[in-house]
Formats: C-alpha cells, sequence, structure tokens
C-alpha cells in the first residue's frame, strides 16, 4: 500500500471495524464463578502490559488511520488501573479524521467507582456498563466468592449522580442461582433509572466448564419476563440497533427499555464493528477467536504508524463469519474473559 492509500478496518465480509475494545489489564477483583476459578489466575507480568503511552499511540492509530470511532475501556477490572482517569484523558485528546473526539465507554464491576465516577467524566468518559448479577447479598457473595453487593450498587448510585449515561447494567443468569431474580431485577431498574441487559452465559470461563444445557437461553429470559411485564418489541429500536448486540423491549407503556444479548442462541456476528485489543498488545478480531496478531512486538521494536496500521488491516481482513459456537469444531478461546477483556 502506498502511504497516500486511505486504510479501512474491513473483513473479506464486507463488515466495517469502528468500535475498539481495549483491556486494561487481566486482573479482577471478584472471582465470579463463570469467569474464573476460587483462586484465581497467574496474572501477566507487568512488562508485558501496554504502557500508558503505548496502549494511547495504538488507539490513536485506530483513531486517526483506521477508522474507529468508539472505545470501550475493559478488563479484567479496568479500575484497578489507578491512572485510569489521566489515560481517559489523554484518549480524549484523540480526534477523529473528520473532527471530535472518539465515544469513550467503560466496562466495569463498580467496586471502587463511588469514588472516581465524577473523576472520570470529567476526565472524558461518555458511557458505562456495569455487572450486576444480583439484588442478594448473599446470592452475590456466591457468585462472586466476595461479599461487595454494596460497593457495586454504590457504584451505580455515583455514575448515575455524575451524569454517565445511559447507566447500563449487564447481568448474567446462572441456572439454579440467579436465574429466579430477572423479574425483581426489571424492576429495580426501572426505579433506579438504569438499562438492565441480560446476557446469555458465554463459554469464557478459565475452567472450560461451559455447557449449552446449563445456559439460561433468550427466550427462556424472555418468557420469564414475560410472566410479570409486558415487553413490547419497538420498531425504532430494532431500526436503530445495527452493531448493538442487544435486542431492546420497551418495558409495558413506560419508558424503560430491557435489553436481551443472545450472543450464544441467536448470534450477531453479521453486523459485528468491533476489535479488540488485549492487555498485552494481541490484537483480536473475535472475542472467540483462538488467532491474535501481535501489536505489542513492532511497537517496541520501533515500527511506524502507517506500518502498524497496515498490519491491523491485514489482521481484520482475516476475520472469520461468525464465532462457530454451534459448529460441533467449535474449541473455546485459550485466554478467559478476563485476559481478553469484555
Amino acid at each position: 500500500m502506498s502511504e497516500s492509500t486511505p486504510l479501512r478496518l474491513v473483513d473479506s465480509h464486507g463488515r466495517v471495524a469502528t468500535d475498539l475494545r481495549i483491556s486494561l489489564t487481566d486482573r479482577c477483583n471478584l472471582r465470579c464463578t463463570y469467569c474464573m476459578p476460587a483462586e484465581g489466575l497467574p496474572w501477566l507480568p507487568k512488562d508485558e502490559l501496554l504502557a500508558d503511552e503505548e496502549l494511547v499511540r495504538l488507539a490513536g492509530i485506530g483513531v486517526e488511520h483506521l477508522g474507529i470511532r468508539t472505545i470501550r475501556l475493559t478488563g479484567g477490572e479496568p479500575l484497578l488501573r489507578p491512572d485510569l482517569e489521566a489515560l481517559v484523558a489523554k484518549l480524549a485528546t484523540l480526534r477523529v479524521p473528520a473532527g471530535g473526539a472518539p465515544g469513550l465507554a467503560l466496562t466495569t464491576n463498580g467496586i471502587g467507582l463511588a469514588d472516581r465516577a465524577q473523576a472520570l467524566a470529567s476526565a472524558g468518559l461518555n458511557r458505562i456498563n456495569i455487572s450486576l448479577d444480583t439484588l442478594s447479598p448473599e446470592t452475590f457473595k456466591e457468585l462472586a466468592r466476595r461479599d461487595r453487593l454494596a460497593d457495586v450498587l454504590a457504584g451505580i448510585d455515583a455514575a448515575l449522580a455524575a451524569g454517565l449515561s445511559p447507566v447500563k447494567v449487564n447481568t448474567v443468569l446462572m441456572r439454579g442461582i440467579n436465574h429466579h431474580e430477572a423479574p425483581d431485577l426489571v424492576a429495580w431498574a426501572g426505579e433506579k433509572g438504569v438499562q438492565l441487559r441480560f446476557i446469555e452465559q458465554m463459554p469464557l470461563d478459565a475452567q472450560h466448564g461451559w455447557r449449552r444445557s446449563e445456559m439460561v437461553t433468550a427466550d427462556e429470559i424472555h418468557a420469564m419476563l414475560s410472566d410479570r411485564f409486558e415487553l413490547v418489541e419497538d420498531p425504532v429500536d430494532r431500526a436503530a440497533r445495527g452493531a448493538a448486540p442487544a435486542e431492546l423491549f420497551r418495558v409495558g407503556s413506560t419508558p424503560q427499555r430491557v435489553g436481551i444479548i443472545a450472543a450464544v442462541t441467536r448470534p450477531f456476528c453479521g453486523a459485528c464493528d468491533r476489535v479488540r485489543l488485549t492487555s498485552d498488545g494481541q490484537l483480536r478480531t473475535c472475542l472467540f477467536s483462538r488467532v491474535e496478531s501481535d501489536l505489542r512486538g513492532p511497537l517496541r521494536e520501533g515500527m511506524g504508524d502507517r506500518e502498524i496500521a497496515e498490519r491491523w488491516v491485514v489482521a481484520v481482513q482475516g476475520k472469520l463469519p461468525g464465532h462457530g459456537i454451534d459448529d460441533p469444531s467449535f474449541l473455546q478461546p485459550d485466554r478467559p474473559m478476563s485476559a481478553i477483556g469484555g
């Protein structure tokens, strides 16, 4: 490619990647049963992780040269990064070619957010997703192996107070543990003024213990909620969905929306616009990919922005048409969710 050739992240199926998910760390302060074992995992060595300046440079290549329009910071748990506010402020200085900053979002478990939500918003954070699987302290402790429900709820309140809108709350239902709470969570979300989204459990646990037969499906979730609420599929929401993962339903005649993300049973791969960067600088074109492209090595070896951008383009061109969970040959990624980034 010549230096003047415009670059875009287009795969061989015509999908264009405009959303970059960046994992800031593989570490987490919870031990959720659907993610990692009780004893935790071996963490990546510090020298393998991207430093702030490396991370910002790669994000800048994506935004300024490759058409990235939104950046979501994930983990592990991104709030474990003590310099997160400064990092958000640096990312907020990036400019897309047409002008303006990229949209900046954060996915977090909410622990520690109560003290940092306002500072993150002031630094340039636009949106936030917070994980919450239960309203019961006992069930939270069973699922997360930590007694931290009060901290998560305080974080949600702080995010609302800081004006991070919309505040989206992500819930994974586990059969026999918290699946019966689904209607109560919807009622709570309506009162709180957050958008609740139920996510089918995905095969990304470190233990490789996921079983389709044990997963609470999107159809089951819809049926449970319909026993208590009228769920109305809004044509406007459906038309505006685009690459968004959640199917949105209006709750009765209220303005409340509840989302169901059927990543396993009704995959949305055909509209995927995401690309992922792990905390150690590996590019992944799919959450379930078993292939990674190294950007950290070339970056540290002194490769220029244009050459790195071209490597990025080549990696995205090879993106598969779907995650293949329904294929008998499907193999779960070697990395668990905490090391990939949500």
